[in-house]
């Protein structure tokens, strides 16, 4: 495909609106739309906005339907994409040119378009918006204000194609595009019910009298000053300026995001010192606010532009990119402090940067707008997101004339530098994608129950839904149903689920373990009340499972469940392994391990405890034609020291949960923890709970970013009081005092973790045990004696699907297949086994959501939950295995549509509206790409050729004639005749797109 967009005729917009409304009470797939309060207006410029909020100059003001959609969802403040001498295919833009997964980047900053194409499509939006106002009673038609946005020097801006455009844009009567769209309204007045000739005749076409003016970061004062003078005296325009947080200084800047967690951000100071300096600007900004005063113009400034960061980890194309979104907040609220203090709050501050619905308020009455938006719009909801900002704002007091609250805003600074909402997480957060490829049809999925989210492919949505409406045995059957151990699943589960919730990318990932824990805890005794036994199947083989832990236990149910004669044989007295040995008891209660167990025992499995299982050869003779080994990984790997000697972590944590269990402490005052990783902080946490412990520290030799624990668990240290000593490598233990060689991060290794490197210089930490917890091992050799093979990493060699071993009818499941893993990835071994033995019932979903009416999950979309609203972490579920829609939400340019095929929702990409921005790649849950791999309507044979994206393009709509490519093969068919080698439910796609959706087909 082509990164070119190619603009829609006014005659083809207004047929698309009215046609989709029609059909779908949609417009450019936006379904909640803003009605404006009439009562309430503020002024700027001398017009009038219903809201001050808008879209920001970039993605979302590029095109015509662009601004309408933002329009439809609630505002009311466009400010343009702006144009500059080079344009159109001369500007050179990388692509994908955005990246806005959490931090938003970019790597484009002015139209794409020609200047006269993009003049024309403002125009068309601005013309369209003074229809759609009226027909739909959204508000008053001169209720939104457009703001042009030009850039970066003057030269470029008195260049004949800038001039004619700024001079248009004030006065679009008699340029060709307002005769169109006159033209184009009058045809299709029939279909308007409260648009007529004298509306069409009263509509103002000065569409524009105030501007931002952008310049690159390094464009000289006297330059700025230059341009805002021409711009105020010559065009006679209320004008801003763009701000950048270079005026903070590097030090501020650099200091402020280190300390904010975003210390992996590379800039370096010559953008500080090449920039506009504060001192600079401030006399400039007075002069300029002088020069609009005799004018009779306003002046303010615009915070912020954007702030340049150095490209290292391959996140866009390119060396450098521009940073925005929450990462950008706290250093533009501390430009706007800075500057409003200097003016004593009299300067008018257009503001973007970090703006969404969690600041909004506090920048409104802190005196700041307008306010327009950019990252938050790139999120699933994207457009939708600013019907819930324009309620917030409108349910606010409006002021008669600009004044900042200067106590408000010191209080905006201070908490975006302490909230935690502007606070990177410790973890670089792993990728949200599931491993598997986009299918070009029936493509909705939840991500947490996919490859890489949930190894049990639990069916989260269902038990989501159950536990939000009340139904906790409902949800604790579809728990159970794949998971037989849902009270150690629900507690410490590692949740890979959440790293692919797509509301994370709202305010956070669904607490989908706890919901778990919270239906296990509600319904545990009606579902054990409720249940019945399985029947014993006759005459059916007999297993042996060896090892009573999370993947033994998990065993023993599903084959007792599925009415199989079931023995685990545990040989500590308490089944369980490490949920019953080592996780502390205040980290998983030892009543909810039974719980687990009681279920599997209910089920029919037969626990041995006290004794070694017997040998293979003895199980046989006793009659197990099945024997599953589920061993742990109990291996101690030992710290090497060059003097001194660190006790094992496997051998702390069991002491302390079975012999002291916290009442005893022969460790000494000061315990040192060696080690990044779960069991480290386990550690930690049950020594700082000791009696007589003065200090615990977790010694490592990468940070905490590049450390193998969980997020939460650090989290959990670190509010236990532990103290993190990081990049340290211990060398000797000797007279209470751990020797540390200080380390320093290097290039990322492998693993993607920076690697670390000698300094030759040391530090000493008290020490009076250390502890190390540096990894555990398989006990490779027990395997090997039993007569199995194993691999070079010391795993046993087993059949991947169903994990049976060179013996016959024995299989290896857990740590001794896959190394120290997880619980679920214990239940996920379980399983292949379990079903290798006998069919298991529970490898299809339950399908609870059926029946849901997609109006419900698409009502949240674009809705964040804010700290005031009282929603239950099940009710937040986007039930994302009914209706997913995330490439259609983000796509600024609504390049992505949903066409309903034979009464099911289906994804269409149309090739002319995408730019390749890559946003919608961002946020699909699949590896793939929708704008690549998405089936792909063409618009021109041209377009069909110059891509590959599998589609069509209709040659001819009355005889259903497509040009058809799948796969590598292209034809032409015709729709109305057999077609052997397309899937039919490609066949009725095409033909939908053709009856249904005709308007997409246009130019």
């Amino acid at each position: 495909m082509s990164d070119i967009m190619r603009p829609i005729s006014i005659e083809s917009l207004l047929d698309w609106i009215l046609e989709e409304y029609k059909r779908n009470a949609t417009i450019f797939g936006i379904r909640k739309f803003f009605k404006a309060d009439p009562n309430k207006t503020i002024s700027l410029f001398g017009e009038q906005m219903e809201t001050p909020v808008g879209p920001a100059a970039g993605p979302h003001t590029q095109l015509a339907q662009n601004i309408v959609a933002s329009y439809l969802a609630g505002s009311r403040f466009f400010e343009l994409k702006t144009v500059q001498i080079i344009d159109g295919e001369d500007l050179p833009v990388s692509k994908p040119c955005i990246s806005a997964r959490d931090e938003g980047y970019n790597v484009e900053w002015s139209t794409e378009l020609r200047v006269p194409d993009a003049y024309e499509e403002y125009v068309k939006a601005w013309f369209i918006l003074k229809l759609l106002s009226r027909e739909f009673d959204l508000g008053d038609p001169n209720g939104f204000i457009f703001n042009m946005s030009v850039g970066y020097d003057l030269k470029g801006i008195q260049s004949p194609k800038v001039q004619k455009y700024i001079d248009s844009m004030q006065d679009a009567s008699q340029t060709p595009i307002w005769g169109q769209c006159l033209k184009a309204a009058r045809q299709l007045l029939p279909k308007f019910t409260r648009i007529d000739e004298a509306y069409l005749n009263a509509i103002d076409p000065q569409v524009s009298h105030s501007i931002t003016l952008s310049t690159m970061h390094g464009c000289p004062a006297d330059e700025i000053e230059k341009i805002a003078s021409y711009l105020i005296e010559e065009k006679h325009l209320n004008t801003f300026i763009k701000c950048n947080p270079t005026l903070l200084g590097y030090d501020y800047a650099r200091q402020t995001m280190d300390e904010l967690g975003f210390d992996y951000m590379a800039f370096d100071a010559h953008h500080f010192t090449e920039d506009l300096q504060f001192e600079d600007a401030v006399p400039m900004i007075q002069r300029l606010l002088d020069r609009a005063k005799a004018a009779q113009l306003r002046f303010g400034v615009k915070i912020t532009n954007t702030f340049p960061v150095e490209i290292k980890q391959g996140e866009l194309p390119g060396d450098e990119m521009y940073m925005s979104g929450r990462s950008l907040f706290p250093l533009s609220i501390a430009v706007a402090k800075k500057l409003s203090d200097a003016f004593h709050g009299k300067l008018q501050i257009s503001y973007s940067g970090g703006a969404d619905i969690f600041n909004i308020k506090d920048i409104f009455e802190a005196g700041i707008w307008p306010v327009t938006v950019a990252t938050t719009l790139l999120k699933p909801g994207s457009y939708q997101r600013i019907h819930q900002i324009a309620n917030v704002l409108e349910s606010l007091t409006y002021p008669t004339h600009p004044q900042i609250d200067l106590p408000k805003l010191d209080e905006l600074v201070e908490k975006a530098n302490k909230q935690a909402l502007y606070q990177k997480s410790f973890k670089l957060p792993e990728s949200p994608k599931i491993a598997e490829k986009l299918p070009l049809l029936d493509c909705y999925t939840a991500p947490c129950r996919g490859t890489g989210g949930c190894p049990i492919n639990q069916d989260v949505p269902a038990y989501l839904r159950y536990v939000a409406e009340g139904k906790y045995l409902d949800a604790l059957k579809v728990i159970v149903d794949k998971n037989p151990l849902p009270f150690a699943t629900g507690t410490i589960c590692a949740h890979p689920c959440q790293t692919k919730c797509t509301r994370q990318f709202y305010e956070g990932a669904i607490d989908i373990r706890g919901v778990k824990l919270e239906a296990a805890e509600h319904a545990y005794d009606e579902l054990l009340a409720t249940l019945e036994k399985p029947t014993r199947k006759e005459n059916a083989p007999k297993t042996a499972v060896v090892g009573g832990g999370p993947a033994g236990i998990s065993a023993g149910y599903l084959l007792a469940r599925e009415g199989m004669p079931v023995t685990v044989f545990e040989k500590a007295d308490e089944v369980g392994g490490v949920l019953s040995q080592i996780v502390p008891e205040f980290r998983l209660p030892s009543q909810s391990v039974k719980n687990d167990v009681r279920l599997a025992e209910f089920m029919g499995a037969e626990f041995k405890t006290g004794a070694a299982a017997p040998s293979l050869a003895e199980l046989r003779a006793q009659g197990y034609d099945n024997v599953i080994y589920a061993i742990g990984a109990w291996k101690h790997r030992h710290l090497k020291l060059e003097q001194g000697h660190a006790i094992n972590s496997l051998e702390f944590l069991h002491a302390n949960r079975k012999q002291l269990n916290g009442s005893e402490n022969p460790y000494g005052e000061h315990l040192v923890i060696v080690g990044g990783g779960n069991t480290a902080m386990d550690c930690a946490r049950v020594a700082v709970r000791l009696p007589g412990v003065k200090s615990t520290s977790i010694v490592y030799r990468r940070n905490k970013r590049n450390m193998p624990a969980d997020e939460e668990e650090l989290l959990f240290a670190m509010e236990d009081g532990v103290e993190f000593l990081e990049l340290l490598s211990p060398v000797t233990l000797e007279n209470g005092q751990l020797t540390c060689e200080i380390m320093k991060l290097g290039e990322r290794d492998a693993s993607g973790r920076r690697r670390p490197m000698p300094t030759g210089q040391y530090r000493q930490v008290p020490a009076d045990t250390v502890i190390a917890a540096v990894g555990e091992d398989v006990d490779t050799s027990f395997y090997q004696e039993v007569g199995m093979t194993v691999n070079d990493r010391g795993h046993v060699n087993v059949d991947p699907v169903t994990l049976e071993t060179n013996l016959k009818d024995v299989y290896v499941i857990g740590d001794g297949n896959l190394g120290p893993a997880t619980v679920v990835e214990a239940i996920a071994d379980a399983t292949k086994a379990a079903n290798n033995i006998c069919e298991v019932h529970n490898l299809n979903y339950e399908r609870a959501n059926q029946n849901i009416n997609l109006a419900v999950p698409r009502a949240k979309r674009g809705d964040l939950i804010t700290p005031d609203c009282n929603v239950s972490q099940s009710a937040r579920c986007l039930e994302c295995s009914t209706v997913c829609e995330s490439c259609v939400d983000v796509c600024p340019n609504r390049a992505n549509i949903v066409v309903n095929v034979n009464g099911e929702p289906q994804i269409l990409h149309i090739d002319r509206m995408c730019n390749e921005c890559g946003n919608c790649a961002t946020f699909c849950p699949y590896s793939s790409a929708p704008y690549k791999d998405k089936f792909t309507l063409f618009n021109s044979k041209e377009d069909f050729n110059n891509s590959t994206n599998e589609g069509f393009y209709v040659t001819d709509a009355a005889t259903k004639e497509c040009l058809v490519r799948l796969g590598d093969k292209v034809e032409t068919i015709r729709l109305t005749e057999s077609v052997m080698d397309i899937p039919n439910g490609l066949l009725d796609f095409m033909e939908t797109v053709i009856e249904d959706y005709s308007y997409c087909l246009a130019d």
